[in-house]
């Protein structure tokens, strides 16, 4: 099977990425972007490691440490390709430690044909039964999801219902449009509705 390239390079596909997934607050270091939303999710709240940040990267490290401790927030930072190597061992020089590799997938964006089996509503905006069908990382999400949820100009959460409330919601996921590209995350379905096509409904209806 083959594989489709993506038109954009690491860095500009990561600048697209985090338009679609912001924090709350954000501050640039030069090209780098430090982001912060309450300690919810990784992204949200880590630094974006790509391009010159306008200092030595030593200086440029200690600065996003900084400005993390002053936040009580963890510093942290997304270390995106090849590009950001040097970054990184300017990180470990810090005394920093590596946490997890994110794999980035990409595809062109085609819409599937409408499938009726499974009714999928959209949303501007997550009512609570969506929040509680998102489970990040296993847990429920915390007082400062929705304002990182809700960040984005074009946003829509998917959600599916297979029993009446106040059972919960079956299959939830998260679309947002950023110029020419729709990011999908918080894809999550109930482990009792798993393996019956809910996730591929979802993608299909934020997709169309």
């Amino acid at each position: 099977m083959g594989q489709s390239r993506s038109p954009l390079g690491v860095a500009e596909l990561e600048r697209v990425a985090a338009r679609g997934w912001r924090g709350t607050e954000e501050e640039p270091l030069g090209d780098w972007v430090l982001r912060a939303g309450g300690g919810f999710t990784g992204r949200a709240n880590s630094a974006l490691v790509v391009g010159d940040p306008g200092v030595p990267l030593p200086e440029a490290v200690a600065a996003v440490a900084a400005w993390y401790t002053a936040r009580d927030l963890r510093p942290t930072a997304q270390l995106p390709g090849v590009a950001s190597r040097a970054a990184d061992a300017a990180c470990a020089a810090a005394g920093w430690e590596r946490d997890e590799d994110v794999l980035v997938l990409t595809a062109p964006v085609t819409a599937p044909p409408a499938d009726d089996a499974v009714a999928v509503d959209l949303s501007p905006v997550p009512d609570e039964a969506w929040l509680a069908g998102y489970r990040h990382r296993g847990r429920p999400l915390p007082a400062t999801a929705r304002s990182v949820l809700t960040n984005a100009d074009e946003v829509a959460f998917a959600s599916v219902r297979r029993d009446p409330e106040p059972a919960p919601l079956a299959a939830v996921g998260r679309g947002v449009v950023t110029g020419d590209w729709l990011g999908v995350a918080a894809v999550t379905v109930e482990e009792a509705h798993r393996r019956q096509g809910l996730a591929t409904a979802v993608m299909a209806a934020l997709l169309r």
